[in-house]
């Protein structure tokens, strides 16, 4: 998915994409000025695909709460830093294992998962002591909700989109035969307004809106031409979601894992950074711990955790150093590392549900009935899930490699979700490593924040370098 400025109305001029953009325009059938007027069709019926991913990215997890963002911690005084090819390791086969030793005197064993994504498990990873010590801080801290889209960032972002209707519904007939069906519809539904889509949600907006007169949830292109768009947003707006039908049922917080943290969060960096094999400047710069509770009922639907590599999107925690104008900013997240903190009594399991498919195509998520990324009633059909164990970690790349040792296109494979927790409550946490796809944004940001290091240490450093308001709690184990 992409994001892109807004294009004009055929009276307008044509828009031809530069070299760079062709060369990133994966090969789904959609292009130059169509590939980006589809980003703004979803976003216009509140079926939002690209928007709403890019601002799910930076928001979904989080970014919306007090802490300042992006969240980083600069080094000391030092060297500034250089670099070199980014470390992945290799998966080998499913099943493989290999020994190493991420703490002293006790090993390790990684094993591969998959390898569409490249997909690792570590059992034992964080000690229970360290699991119920996390949890600790996390209730100490205060959790609070967690968001999906902000109402405030979607409609300033929607009152700026210009698209005709014929080409909305040229660009989601994907078939080509002149109708839209429900299929078509919620294979370019992600989030809406944090309102999960099904076949029922929009046959109901449909009659509400009275847009599909026969009630056989087809539309043709005239009953589509027929439709005031603006029916869709007021009737968005009107409904109120229960939990359930969000795209995220669960409360998160963030801890500080930075100098002068408590020693078992920093002790837990440091075997991020030993099991990543990445340099020591990108793992203390990346994301703060996020916390995660999912009660009864608690889901989240298959998503993936980074934005897409395009001219029209911006790291998040690359882009006050940057200096460059952008519309839209994305989190950039190299590599997820997911924590189970506790045993889940019923369900909660991470889904993969295409992992080492042959083949991935959107469209095939969603066969008759069964939509792949609904982790409330299809996890069972997933290609892989992860049960929840106490201490165990697991860790995945979110994007492919460049083939020049840094970042290439997101991983499509790496969809995940987590499944219906049906009893008892689910405790996970996340270590996020932010690399930027453009080598030079990294270099900039690294090397600026060595800068402040430098020139005064942690106290003359902005506020979005620092969370400063978990640096001094000290909690025992």
């Amino acid at each position: 998915m992409a994001a892109a400025a807004v294009t004009g109305e055929a009276s307008r001029p044509q828009w031809a994409p530069p070299d760079h953009c062709k060369a990133l325009c994966k090969p789904r059938g959609i292009c130059s000025r169509a590939y980006f007027l589809v980003l703004m069709v979803f976003v216009h019926l509140y079926l939002g695909n690209v928007l709403a991913l890019l601002l799910f990215v930076h928001y979904s997890n989080g970014d919306e709460s007090s802490d300042p963002g992006p969240q980083h911690r600069a080094q000391g005084p030092g060297p500034e830093p250089t670099l070199g090819p980014l470390t992945r390791l290799e998966g080998i086969k499913v099943g493989h294992e290999r020994k190493v030793q991420l703490v002293t005197d006790r090993d390790h064993f990684i094993r591969t998962l998959s390898l569409k994504p490249l997909l690792f498990e570590i059992p034992g990873f964080l000690t229970d002591d360290e699991c119920r010590l996390i949890i600790h801080l996390a209730q100490m801290k205060g959790l609070q909700r967690s968001q999906i889209l902000p109402t405030e960032e979607y409609e300033e972002a929607m009152s700026t989109m210009q698209v005709s209707q014929l080409d909305l519904f040229q660009l989601l007939d994907q078939n080509r035969d002149g109708h839209l069906q429900l299929r078509e519809v919620l294979a370019q539904t992600r989030l809406g307004n944090g309102w999960w889509m099904t076949p029922e949600s929009i046959q109901e907006m449909y009659t509400a809106i009275k847009a599909d007169p026969d009630g056989d949830g087809v539309l043709s292109l005239q009953e589509f031409s027929n439709m005031d768009l603006r029916d869709f947003h007021k009737y968005m707006r009107s409904h109120k979601a229960e939990s359930s039908e969000l795209v995220r049922n669960s409360h998160h917080t963030w801890l500080y894992q930075g100098e002068g943290a408590h020693h078992v969060m920093r002790a837990i960096r440091q075997r991020v950074l030993r099991l990543t094999r990445l340099s020591p400047e990108i793992v203390e710069l990346s994301e703060p711990l996020q916390v995660v509770r999912y009660g009864e009922g608690g889901h989240y639907h298959a998503h993936v955790d980074s934005g897409p590599v395009y001219p029209e999107t911006i790291c998040s925690h690359t882009k006050l150093v940057a200096n460059e104008s952008v519309p839209f900013e994305t989190s950039c997240r190299y590599i997820t590392v997911l924590f189970y903190l506790n045993n889940v009594t019923g369900g909660g399991e991470t889904v993969f549900p295409v992992a080492d498919n042959r083949t991935y195509d959107e469209m095939s998520l969603i066969q008759d009935d069964v939509d792949l990324r609904d982790t409330r009633r299809h996890c069972d059909k997933g290609n892989l899930r992860v049960k929840p164990r106490q201490g165990t970690a697991v860790f995945w790349y979110n994007y492919l490699p460049d083939g020049q040792g840094w970042v290439g296109d997101v991983d499509d494979y790496s969809l995940h979700g987590g499944c219906l927790v049906t009893r008892g409550t689910k405790w996970i946490a996340n270590n996020w490593i932010n690399v930027d796809p453009s080598r030079a944004r990294q270099a900039l940001f690294q090397q600026e924040m060595a800068r402040l290091a430098r020139e005064g240490g942690a106290e003359s450093q902005p506020e979005w370098a620092l969370d400063r308001a978990y640096r001094d709690t000290r909690v025992e184990l």
